[in-house]
C-alpha cells in the first residue's frame, strides 16, 4: 500500500471550511517534455466533479500568476504537471508551469487558510534532500506548510499511463456518495485507488505503484 502520513486532529481553532471549489492545472506549456495522459487525467477528473464548482488552467493558461490565484480561491487543487528536485538546495525544488517556476520557497510564502487537499500529480513532489533525509524538505511540505491538510504527491518519476488510473479511482471514492467531499478520507482514497491499480494492472512492477504517498490529516 501507498506509504501513509497523518497528523493526529484538525486543529481547533482551524477556519470554517468555505464552499467546495476545485481547481486543475494541467499541462502547462513549460518548454519541458509533453505528457500525454494529463488531458486524459483531466477528462476523468472533470467526469467525477461532474456539476461541482471546479476551474481549469491548461496549457498557456496555467501560468505562476494564475495558479497562485487560484490556490487562494479554491479549497482543492490537482496538479499535473512536471516537477523537478535541488538537491543542493530544496527550497528551489519547483512546479514547472507556463512561463515560470512555482518554487517551494513560493509556496511556503502562501498563506492559504481555507486550503483543504492538494493532489500533485507531478515528478518527485515528495523528494526530500538527499544529505538530511531526517528532516526531508519537499514541495508537498511546502504544501502542508502553505495551509493545506491533506496532500498525495509522488517520491519519484511516475508513469504517465497510469496517472490518470490512480487519479480517476481516488476521486472516484471520494466522490462516490454525492455528498461534499471530505479531505479526511484522502488516505482512505489512495490506498484503494492503488490497491484497484495493482489489481488492475498485474503485470506492473513494485515501483510503479510505490511512489503515491499522502501527507496530513
Amino acid at each position: 500500500m501507498p506509504l501513509v502520513y497523518t497528523t493526529l486532529e484538525t486543529p481547533a481553532n482551524a477556519p470554517a471550511r468555505k464552499p467546495f471549489r476545485h481547481v486543475s492545472a494541467v499541462e502547462p506549456s513549460s518548454g519541458a517534455s509533453y505528457i500525454p495522459n494529463t488531458e486524459r487525467e483531466l477528462e476523468c477528473i472533470q467526469r467525477r466533479l461532474h456539476n461541482r464548482d471546479y476551474v481549469v488552467l491548461r496549457k498557456a493558461g496555467a501560468t505562476k500568476e494564475r495558479v497562485m490565484n487560484s490556490m487562494k480561491e479554491c479549497n482543492w487543487l490537482h496538479l499535473a504537471c512536471h516537477g523537478t528536485q535541488n538537491a543542493k538546495d530544496p527550497t528551489k525544488s519547483a512546479l514547472l508551469l507556463h512561463g515560470g517556476k512555482l518554487t517551494l520557497e513560493e509556496i511556503i510564502r502562501l498563506n492559504l487558510p481555507h486550503a483543504e487537499f492538494a493532489f500533485l500529480s507531478a515528478c518527485q513532489t515528495m523528494t526530500g534532500d538527499e544529505e538530511l533525509s531526517d528532516e526531508a524538505v519537499h514541495i508537498a511540505g511546502a504544501m502542508s506548510l502553505a495551509g493545506y491538510r491533506s496532500v498525495v504527491a509522488t517520491m519519484w518519476s511516475i508513469e504517465d499511463a497510469l496517472a490518470p488510473k490512480v487519479a480517476d479511482e481516488f476521486y472516484a471514492h471520494l466522490l462516490e456518495d454525492g455528498k461534499r467531499p471530505d479531505n479526511r478520507k484522502a488516505a482512505e482514497a489512495l490506498h484503494f485507488s492503488v490497491k484497484k491499480l495493482r489489481e488492475e494492472e498485474k503485470d506492473i512492477g513494485m515501483l510503479s505503484w510505490l511512489p503515491f504517498v499522502h501527507l496530513g490529516i
